[in-house]
């Protein structure tokens, strides 16, 4: 009954979203926005024994990622006893699976499971969930005189709990206060930049001063996708990276745009993935569409539109779903403020536009290489607003 249910208010979704997906105007005035909407920055200090360096942060929003992550449990639970039985055990045996985490993360996780009064299961499958559940926009481009900037919206949430009276999806509501600009320094000085949900010790989204710019997107391919990676993991094969892992281990390690675009096309991956990668030189800026094991496409600006390039959650070679059109709306609004506009105030725009701005939408991060600036801002997408 619960699956039929579901069934259901996906197909009404994906009819209002096809509806509204019709027609698209591109927004103007949209920045800067209430300041109210900018986030937070908090320091993560990797001088820290890992068991320390979330202490501050994992207290002061510990309710609201146990709150998040009882909305993941319920969803889970609406599918039966199967889900019920995967709750059973995140709850009674899940906090086992930590030892089979690499290090740092093994003992950040269980720091962050200490200071925020949680299961450590739980906050394992806080820090998994995020492989191959989020829809995003990400774009680098350059201005006239070749400066990169490098933006994106990230969508979460969807499908897990459509509130009819509200027209949200509830772990996108729950999500939103969780959103953190983080710091990582070393000696006290900043070696990079990122947008964190509170808790999560991946990397999403991120900036290295003067060197390289990077955001992450969801791919689903025909091998089962990051289902199948998963499986693999719990079932002992450990020679896959988990995607949140290894752009952490880019933005602390790598020193250069190429450096950080050969970790990504060559790590074998326990879920496919877009990576967006864009440099500190005019035209380095790439979408690498990943599978597990290998790299299927390196994707470059100059071979795109040649001052910006652009990815949701398609291959760059395929057309979207009908019901997901992102991408269109996102050129031609890409395309109607051309490079001579190019900047945080236009891009901002662009990706406040319906329906890359849409229910699912979390915040829009905005990030320019040479200087380091990272603006990150809660969204929410106002009535009559796509679901995704």
């Amino acid at each position: 009954m619960a699956t039929l249910g579901y069934i259901i208010v996906l197909g009404t979704l994906c009819s209002v979203a096809f509806s509204q997906n019709v027609t698209v105007t591109c927004a103007t005035g949209k920045y800067p926005p209430d300041p109210k909407t900018k986030v937070d920055t908090y320091v993560v200090n990797l001088d820290l024994l890992p068991s320390q360096r979330w202490a501050e942060l994992a207290k002061a929003k510990g309710p609201q990622i146990k709150y998040l992550v009882d909305g993941f449990k319920e969803f889970l639970e609406d599918f039966g006893q199967a889900g019920k039985d995967i709750v059973e055990f995140l709850d009674n045996r899940g906090g086992d699976l930590v030892v089979t985490l690499p290090p740092p993360f093994d003992q950040e996780i269980r720091g962050i499971a200490l200071a925020a009064n949680m299961n450590l299961g739980e906050v394992i499958l806080y820090n998994l969930f995020y492989e191959f559940s989020t829809l995003c926009t990400s774009i680098v481009t350059e201005d006239a005189d070749g400066n990169l900037f490098h933006a994106r919206n990230l969508d979460f949430g969807l499908l897990f709990g459509w509130d009819v009276s509200n027209k949200t999806w509830t772990v996108t509501e729950r999500l939103r206060p969780l959103i953190v600009n983080l710091d990582w320094q070393r000696g006290g000085e900043t070696v990079f930049k990122s947008v964190n949900y509170a808790g999560y010790t991946g990397i999403l989204t991120g900036v290295k001063p003067k060197l390289f710019t990077l955001s992450m997107n969801a791919r689903d391919d025909a091998s089962g996708g990051g289902i199948v990676g998963i499986l693999k993991w719990l079932l002992g094969n450990r020679n896959e990276s988990w995607i949140g892992f290894l752009t952490r281990n880019v933005m602390e390690t790598a020193t250069s745009f190429s450096q950080a675009r050969a970790m990504l096309e060559n790590t074998v991956v326990v879920a496919p993935a877009y990576f967006i990668v864009g440099g500190n030189k005019s035209g380095e800026g790439v979408v690498i569409t990943r599978e597990r094991s290998t790299n299927l496409d390196t994707w470059t600006m100059r071979n795109a539109s040649g001052w910006y390039i652009l990815e949701t959650n398609y291959d760059h070679w395929k057309s979207p779903l009908i019901i997901d059109d992102r991408r269109s709306a996102a050129h031609k609004c890409m395309d109607k403020m051309s490079q001579k506009n190019v900047g945080f105030p236009e891009i901002f725009n662009v990706l406040s536009s319906q329906p890359v701005l849409n229910k699912a939408t979390t915040y829009t991060a905005l990030m320019q290489v040479a200087t380091g600036s990272l603006e990150t801002y809660i969204q929410n997408c106002p009535d009559p607003c796509a679901p995704w």
